[in-house]
């Protein structure tokens, strides 16, 4: 089952790039939303299927190269199956907001639907090179995208966006390495690696381990200071490319640090939980300031991005710096850093569309060029509002679950550094409702490309509807009802904490 969800976009992608370019394009369409749906429907009756306290679940393990002791080996867990689930929502939304895309369609839909192979492949991979193999091929589907489909100075971003996250692979794939090289025998395996713990009492080895495969999932979260290639790249990304490169691809760095970091290195990821606190109390504040400081709306999201991924790395952080008779704050740090990963991509996905909407009216992210927009787009400006306020964690959201279950792990370990990150709940309302009561208060101002005063301000279209309100009604249940997802993941979680206190 999980073989064929991975597998059956890239298959659709290439049936696709077998047809001649003078195919009407609304086929390339339609054939990109029926699969993406369909992607959807076994992901759903995967969760069905799925027993919260099974273990890893869907396994499929097959020799690749044997000699080097790689397979084709895949499963689902608590930490991967709510990232499968979010990540087949996104595809979908995207393939619906881009109904009336006009350019290359056929490549678009084909880089697209590889884009998700990618991504699935590597949130149920259990190898390290097929995890290898999975995060490097979604750089290069992901360039393609920002440089074919881009806005102005898209060339730039996407050749940025290429160089900081490959290099950032390569540091991955050392520690990968040394991983292997620590094993005997020797082996990628990651259910092997975390049952055996290598470098157990081998603490500059690990630490140096850490190190590698730290940095090269810190570049793709991002953390400070490894963040700078996110901005440009969001900005001059089209709508759809940024609501996967932060609703999905962010996700596979925070995902690698519970799949991997903690559990494999348990003593190393223990001896320096400090430093990956103190980077997520970093990260969360700076994110939040510079957000803060935007005019630029898309900016201003991507660097709200930078925020929230700190929330993730302060609670993983926590959770391997607290002491005897913390094992329920631990718990509840774990928990709500895969929710926060789940919330976070319905919710900023969706204002990465919606600030796709805008630019489509207006031709400009500038917030300076309008006004008073609420008038002219009501259903717009209300689910700008909604999809605002659930991000900045307001209660009945799915983003004051996450934090709330992060600050609550992380107050009893780390008091001083989850005071700090509070603050940062603080700057994100802030800049939020700025941003809100510029664009859409206010006497009337569109900028000179948008349609005149004498001309409508067109609202939602059907096509962008469609997309963007399953996303924001998915993160109020998940805000109301969040128990059937929070049943997946704490299983899982306890798992990780039982690796990481060996």
């Amino acid at each position: 089952m999980l073989t064929a969800i991975v597998l059956l976009p890239t298959a659709m992608a290439a049936l696709l790039l077998c047809l001649p370019r003078s195919t009407p394009r609304t086929l390339f369409l339609t054939a990109w939303v029926v699969t993406t749906a369909a992607e959807l429907v076994l992901t759903v009756i995967v969760w069905a299927r799925y027993r919260a306290d099974g273990g890893m679940q869907y396994e499929t393990r097959a020799r690749w190269i044997p000699s080097a002791g790689i397979s084709y080996h895949v499963g689902v867990d608590g930490l991967s199956l709510p990232l499968v689930a979010v990540t087949c929502v996104l595809f979908l939304a995207c393939a619906l907001y881009a109904w009336r895309e006009t350019r290359k369609v056929r490549e678009f839909a084909a880089l697209f639907l590889f884009l998700q192979t990618t991504c699935l492949g590597l949130f149920v991979a259990l190898d390290l090179i097929l995890f290898f193999v999975f995060f490097d091929l979604s750089i290069v589907a992901m360039y393609f995208i920002i440089a074919g489909w881009g806005h102005q100075g898209a060339a730039r971003a996407a050749l940025k966006f290429f160089l900081y996250t490959f290099i950032g692979s390569l540091a991955l794939l050392l520690g990968f390495i040394g991983l292997y090289l620590a094993t005997d025998p020797h082996t990628f395996d990651i259910v092997e690696l975390t049952r055996a713990n290598p470098l157990a009492g081998r603490s500059t080895y690990g630490a140096l381990v850490l190190l590698a495969i730290a940095v090269g999932l810190a570049v793709k979260t991002p953390t400070v200071p490894f963040h700078t290639w996110l901005p440009p790249a969001h900005t001059d990304a089209p709508a759809a490319g940024s609501a996967i490169l932060a609703g999905v691809l962010l996700k596979m760095g925070t995902y690698g640090f519970l799949r991997i970091a903690m559990p494999v290195l348990p003593g190393a990821w223990r001896d320096h939980a400090l430093v990956f606190v103190v980077v997520g109390v970093v990260s969360v504040l700076y994110g939040a300031l510079v957000a803060l400081a935007q005019n630029d709306f898309k900016r201003m999201v991507a660097y709200t991005s930078v925020n929230h991924m700190g929330y993730i790395i302060l609670a993983i952080g926590a959770a391997g710096a607290v002491g005897a008779g913390h094992e329920e704050a631990r718990r509840l740090a774990v928990t709500g850093s895969v929710f926060q990963m789940v919330s976070h991509g319905l919710l900023t996905g969706a204002l990465f569309l919606l600030s796709g909407v805008l630019y489509e009216r207006g031709r400009t992210y500038e917030m300076s060029a309008y006004s008073g927009v609420a008038g002219r787009a009501p259903v717009f400006a209300a689910m700008t509002g909604v999809a605002a306020f659930a991000s900045l964690g307001l209660p009945g959201f799915s983003g004051f679950i996450a934090e709330f279950q992060i600050l609550t792990g992380s107050l009893g370990p780390e008091p001083v550094a989850t005071g700090l990150a509070v603050l940062g709940i603080l700057l994100t309302a802030g800049l939020f409702l700025r941003a809100l009561q510029q664009v859409f208060l206010g006497p009337l101002r569109l900028p000179a490309a948008a349609p005149g005063a004498d001309r409508p301000f067109p609202d939602i279209l059907r096509h962008e509807a469609l997309a963007i309100v399953p996303l924001l009604a998915l993160g109020v249940v998940l805000g109301l009802a969040p128990r059937f997802v929070l049943d997946v993941i704490e299983p899982a979680s306890r798992a990780v904490l039982e690796l990481l206190a060996r």
